[in-house]
């Protein structure tokens, strides 16, 4: 590898203290880049050809190829550049096929019939109903940590089988009406059957639309064009991630012709650079969700009508502006904006500080003071907590605002306190109300314990009629408007910013849907 020393003097770090200047390899598209077809840069085709690098956050020296450990972005880019799931998240999240060609389920929804389209890995084996087992089942090995795990347990994974080589029958505990959101799972990622553990950073076998070339842990990955993609080759020659873990480094190395695309910066340099000419800002819209988390289980907030007062003392659009920089959308405190079974008929909750403070008196909480838990740990988080201690004020309720550990503040904030600042990415609103809202989620970090809240969750998973089940799911989220524990704010806008070369990349996926950080259909004009 070809080490470039402007990265060094700009500040490019690698993730892992005690790593040199990022070590890149190759450079971007040129006319006479190897393989290149012919093609206009102005024309607005595809054309073929050349190396995009790519900055991203990275997690170090202790970084992995294993699509099951996938956590940060920066793993996910890899991951699906390299590997395939059944099935990914669309623009709406809803599931949409990928490795599996289609699913059908029984009439009691506890019974899914997968069918794989004919796909290789890239050594050339078809993709088979065996691998899809082996991977399911190595994802849920209790002596394993993988994130998909709780995602799988619907499964029984004990009782499905390979119906034949292109056909898996799932076995269900309960009747899934949403199963499909299971084969689009956050890390469900498709490996070749007996893959060890070790294969995975030696020479990784996916599906993928690139095949592996090398892999530096904490500095660098270089990955290929697969020729023989189901879904078609990708335009680019090669793919290579390159790690900066500071957003000043991510922007400089972009601004310097080093990367051709940055991820995840904050929305002050948006606005510098946006329309400037020099680079192009793209921002990925409804992708993180921004709350206020209150737990309904203690004092103060038990009382529905405290938190409904508290939902009446935020100004959204000031939280918006003020934390957000403007890069984003407000709030209607539901999760999902723009999602598949979002409740978009309910009205807009305004700041009504006289309602409030008269819902507070009635819960005798006049001189109400709360304890605000936040942290550095997410962008706005600080700026969020301060902006709404002094809309607070003007309700007559005191917030102190205490910061907490950028290392441990979300498992810090799960079961204790009251009320913390609060951050989502995009999932299905279906897998946000199981992970979050249901008596025995484990991430139920507002305590919302409601047995007939469950009821109709199961009700839903039970429903087989899709109008039916997106009733049921309308009931349930305005139970959450009206008495609820999550605040939601806001909506950020995900924001990336690319060299004016790059083409192709979507504009309307929220960060974790299938079009997100999709380098096969981005090319290099």
């Amino acid at each position: 590898m070809r080490e470039y020393p402007g990265l060094r003097r700009r500040g490019f770090l690698a993730a892992a203290s005690g790593v040199g200047a990022l070590a890149l390899v190759g450079c971007g598209s040129s006319d006479n880049d190897s393989g290149s077809d012919a093609g206009s840069a102005n024309d607005g085709k595809p054309r073929r050809g050349g190396r995009l690098r790519a900055a991203f956050a990275g997690g170090g020296a202790s970084e992995t190829l294993d699509p099951h450990l996938a956590n940060l972005f920066a793993d996910v880019a890899r991951a699906k550049a390299l590997f395939d799931k059944l099935a990914d998240y669309g623009d709406d999240l809803s599931a949409q096929p990928r490795l599996a060609s289609g699913w059908e389920p029984n009439a009691g929804l506890d019974r899914w019939n997968v069918t794989l389209r004919k796909a290789d890995f890239h050594d050339g084996k078809p993709v088979t109903a065996e691998d899809v087992l082996f991977s399911y089942r190595r994802i849920a090995d209790p002596e394993k940590a993988f994130r998909a795990k709780a995602s799988l347990e619907p499964i029984d994974l004990k009782a499905s089988r390979a119906v034949d080589e292109r056909t898996v029958e799932f076995v269900l505990k309960r009747p899934t009406a949403e199963f499909p959101n299971v084969l689009a799972a956050f890390g469900a990622y498709i490996v070749p059957d007996a893959t060890s553990d070790a294969d995975f950073d030696k020479k990784p076998v996916g599906s993928g639309p690139f095949r592996f070339v090398s892999f530096a842990p904490g500095r660098s990955a270089v990955f290929r064009r697969n020729e023989a993609y189901w879904d078609g080759a990708p335009h680019l020659d090669e793919l290579e991630f390159v790690v900066a873990n500071e957003e000043s480094a991510r922007v400089n190395a972009l601004l310097g012709g080093q990367v051709e695309y940055a991820h995840e910066l904050n929305p002050t340099t948006a606005r510098a650079h946006e329309g400037k000419g020099q680079i192009e800002i793209v921002r990925l819209r409804n992708s993180a969700m921004q709350a206020f988390a209150m737990k309904t289980d203690r004092p103060p907030f038990d009382d529905k009508r405290v938190r409904e007062a508290f939902f009446l003392i935020a100004d959204r659009q000031e939280l918006i502006d003020g934390a957000l920089s403007g890069a984003g959308v407000v709030g209607n405190d539901l999760f999902g904006k723009g999602y598949e079974y979002y409740a978009d008929g309910l009205p807009q909750r305004e700041q009504d500080l006289d309602r409030a403070r008269s819902l507070l008196k009635k819960a005798g909480a006049e001189k109400l003071k709360v304890t605000l838990d936040t942290s550095a740990v997410a962008a706005g988080f600080t700026e969020a907590a301060g902006i709404f201690r002094d809309q607070a004020a003007k309700a007559g309720v005191t917030v102190e605002v205490k910061m907490g550990s950028k290392d441990s503040y979300w498992a810090d904030i799960l079961d204790s306190g009251t009320l913390c600042c609060y951050r989502s990415g995009a999932m299905p609103i279906e897998s946000h109300i199981s992970q979050r809202l249901l008596t025995d989620s484990t991430t139920n970090a507002t305590k919302w314990h409601h047995k007939d809240f469950d009821a109709l969750y199961h009700q839903a998973q039970s429903t087989k009629d899709e109008k039916d089940r997106a009733a049921v799911f309308d009931r349930m989220q305005r139970r959450l408007y009206a008495e609820g524990g999550f605040l939601v704010w806001g909506f950020a806008d995900w924001i990336i910013g690319t060299a004016r070369t790059v083409k192709g990349v979507e504009r309307t996926a929220p960060a974790n849907s299938l079009d997100w950080a999709r380098f096969d259909k981005v090319w290099l004009a």
